[in-house]
């Protein structure tokens, strides 16, 4: 290995930083800011630390307890692999350059001090720290380099990287990666891998179609006449695309071409695959190759993700079946603000999703289990209380209990707390399901500012489906769709708003117990009211089918959003939604 060499600048920032972090480790004050001498601060500066600073203690339920708070930062090109805190805050993996601008607490200046010592350029150093320290960055930068001055610091290596396209300085805080080289076609044996490699695609910022018999004909026109943009740009595994191999070759000269192949397969690999491929950028991806990330990342021109490669089970070509059903809906609903993301297919004329058919189980663990529960006792083994960060309330135990007419009264009450003034209140399954009909048969809250909602939920992936009723609108029904990509673990939350639309009702939500229900399929999700269908989503409509286990969540809570719910009318408090029976049909992914 060679040695790292540092320049006389680097060792002197070095040294200047390390003189720093030892004088706030032994002081009294539990933050600091540290700022270079070549800086500028933006107009927004104290705004936006003000209200990061408020999302975190809202987050941490507490004083904030990071280590290092990046202010100041260049992102790498594609951006940095990250998980979202809160609004204005991510925790990234890796892939943040420079110190010119940072809080750091005393805990983080101790810890610092321990990982010494510093081998190489220090933002280069603390980077590989990363996962032995809480390290954490605004969304954008509001601290940045002076441009009507040369800089005294004389990088030996940041310049180079930049040059190569690891640092891009004129996007900051990127969520959303966008490859630049496209579309991507790929194709394989069965059991090589190519539905890992159509969610690595997804991981990587590609809005991939995969393993099915055929796309929809307005697709097919649009990639292969290019009279209009696709909703793809990357497609694996279809099989009406395959005797077109040669002709998106010649029609898109710089697209990039993969093979998959596994030991068994060898020879079956490259039947006709590679030879009309003759001449273009194609790669061949070994299944259990150990490398697959860096031999993918290296022919795509993206940095890889810090989760690992994805193994997913090869579900060979589904089969689509035309235009999706067509059952009329007789409330129609109404699409509100979506996140825009890779995963998200904008919209288009005619584009209705891709209705396909599986007919295999969700998977070898999963064993299909029912019950039915009127509430009348939280069962310890069934339920359990819950909480998430974002909200003005903190979800406490006391604020569930049994209704004299039966099932279970969720309230939300103005209380001190420390960090929040207002408690809620929320049950969630101690077990996960993959697919299945979940109901409930609720009373909704019609106080403004308040959301009473039933949903299914994961982390790492973020991947949600949810029935919302805002205490300002109870004649509407809110459903919603969040869909992060990658295995179980990869820390892929993006999304603020997710793909919300707007359904009216016909009735009041808060005046009288309704039954509403979610039933969840790997290639559809529908919406019933009192047993009536009123909403349904195919596959890529706009998101793909969330293919992981989820949690069952019932919760009442005030929201920070006044277009989500109204301005919170405290003297309302306190209120309380009910409910009063949950039924479950679905796969445990537990058992």
């Amino acid at each position: 290995m060679r040695p790292i060499r540092m320049s006389p600048a680097e060792v002197a920032i070095a040294r200047s930083h390390i003189g720093v972090w030892r004088t706030i480790a032994q002081s009294a004050a539990p933050y600091a800011l540290v700022i270079e001498d070549d800086v500028w601060f933006d107009r927004g500066f104290a705004h936006i630390v003000d209200q990061a600073w408020r999302e975190m203690k809202d987050a941490d339920r507490a004083d904030p307890a990071f280590d290092v708070l990046y202010v100041s930062y260049a992102e790498a090109r594609h951006g940095a692999p990250k998980e979202l805190i809160s609004e204005n805050v991510f925790r990234p993996a890796r892939g943040l350059w420079f110190l010119s601008g940072y809080v750091l607490s005393r805990k983080g200046a101790q810890a610092l001090l321990r990982l010494l010592p510093c081998r190489g350029p220090i933002d280069l150093w603390i980077n590989h720290k990363f996962g032995a320290i809480d390290v954490r960055a605004l969304r954008r930068p509001v601290v940045n380099q002076r441009v009507d001055l040369l800089s005294t610091n004389s990088y030996s290596i940041l310049p180079s990287l930049t040059k190569i396209g690891v640092l891009d300085y004129s996007n900051a805080a990127l969520f959303h990666r966008r490859p630049t080289h496209s579309p991507v076609f790929a194709f394989g044996p069965l059991g090589s891998g190519l539905s890992s490699l159509a969610m690595a695609l997804s991981m990587l910022g590609y809005r991939c179609c995969s393993d099915l018999d055929r796309v929809p004909e307005c697709e097919f026109e649009r990639l292969t006449a290019g009279r209009a943009q696709p909703i793809f740009n990357a497609y694996v595994n279809v099989a009406s695309l395959r005797p077109h191999l040669r002709t998106l070759m010649l029609r898109y000269p710089h697209a990039k071409f993969i093979v998959t192949e596994d030991e068994e397969a060898v020879d079956r690999c490259s039947d006709g695959v590679l030879e009309a491929w003759e001449g273009a950028d194609v790669v061949r991806l070994h299944r259990k190759d150990a490398n697959t990330w860096w031999a993918l990342c290296e022919h795509l021109r993206l940095p890889p993700p810090a989760a690992p490669y994805p193994v997913v089970r090869d579900m060979g070509q589904r089969r689509h079946r035309g235009a999706a059903v067509d059952t009329p809906m007789t409330r129609p609903a109404k699409r509100l603000r979506y996140d825009r993301s890779p995963w998200v297919a904008e919209p288009h004329a005619g584009w209705e999703g891709i209705s396909d058919s599986v007919s295999e189980r969700p998977g070898p663990f999963a064993s299909r289990g029912n019950f039915e529960d009127d509430l009348a006792d939280v069962q310890s083994a069934r339920w359990r209380n819950d909480t998430f960060p974002g909200n003005l309330g903190l979800f406490r135990p006391a604020n569930v209990f049994r209704e004299s007419g039966g099932g279970l009264s969720l309230a939300v009450r103005q209380e001190p707390l420390g960090v929040r003034n207002l408690s809620a209140a929320a049950i969630s399954s101690r077990d996960s399901f993959l697919y299945g009909r979940f109901e409930a048969t609720l009373q909704a809250t019609n106080v403004s500012g308040l959301v009473t909602g039933f949903f299914l939920y994961r982390a790492s992936p973020r991947q949600e489906i949810d029935i919302e009723i805002t205490g300002n609108r109870p004649t509407r029904l809110l459903v919603n769709v969040f869909y992060n990509p990658g295995s179980e673990g990869a820390k892929f939350d993006y999304g603020y708003r997710g793909t919300p639309a707007a359904i009216p009702l016909g009735f009041d939500a808060s005046k009288a117990s309704h039954r509403f229900a979610i039933e969840w399929d790997p290639c559809e999700i529908r919406w019933l009211v009192d047993g009536e269908l009123v909403h349904r989503r195919a596959a890529w409509n706009p998101t793909p089918i969330p293919p992981l286990p989820m949690t069952l969540h019932v919760n009442t809570w005030p929201t920070r959003s006044r277009d989500l719910a109204g301005r919170l009318a405290l003297r309302a408090l306190p209120a309380s939604a009910t409910v009063r029976r949950i039924a479950v049909d679905a796969f445990n992914a537990d058992t």
